[in-house]
């Protein structure tokens, strides 16, 4: 009787948490971004040595006009977002792979437009998005459209488990 008590207080926790807590609350504000314009090896370097995964695109007033991703970059060579790493081995081993991106810049290869969020949206809204768009990370707007932080699934967890503990 008492574990299960103990799973519904946890279970209402968790719920509660995903409600209440802000995109603000567990966003990264110290971000990254390029603009269109920047070469594709430029920002694959950059993402190795930050290890990050990706960066929001924007344009001469930092407002968001897209994101680059691993994901983006590793298209140019076949490895499509639908792949799988059995795909990505079979590539490797000289088997063709459709949907193959071709450009030099960024804007060549982006995904646009970026899924944004608001900084006062609820972590539980994030989670939504990201789970159906399958994807890892959103970039946070404010009213004019820019950019004031990436909220990742990192994120999330590190501000849930804080949160938690």
């Amino acid at each position: 009787m008492c574990a299960e008590k103990n799973d519904a207080t946890t279970g209402h926790l968790r719920a509660r948490i995903g409600l209440e807590m802000l995109v603000r609350e567990a966003m990264t504000t110290s971000v990254l971004s390029t603009t269109k314009y920047e070469s594709i090896m430029n920002v694959a370097d950059t993402l190795t040595e930050k290890h990050i995964s990706g960066l929001p695109v924007v344009d001469k007033a930092n407002k968001t006009i897209g994101i680059i991703t691993q994901t983006d970059i590793l298209s140019m060579v076949g490895v499509g977002r639908e792949h799988t790493f059995k795909d990505l081995l079979k590539y490797m081993l000289g088997e063709p792979l459709p949907e193959r991106r071709v450009g030099d810049l960024v804007g060549d290869i982006m995904t646009s437009p970026a899924l944004t969020i608001k900084p006062d949206a609820n972590i539980a809204d994030a989670v939504r998005i990201m789970d159906e768009k399958r994807i890892r990370r959103l970039t946070v707007v404010d009213e004019e459209n820019t950019v004031i932080g990436i909220l990742t699934r990192a994120d999330i967890l590190k501000a849930v488990i804080k949160k938690i503990r």
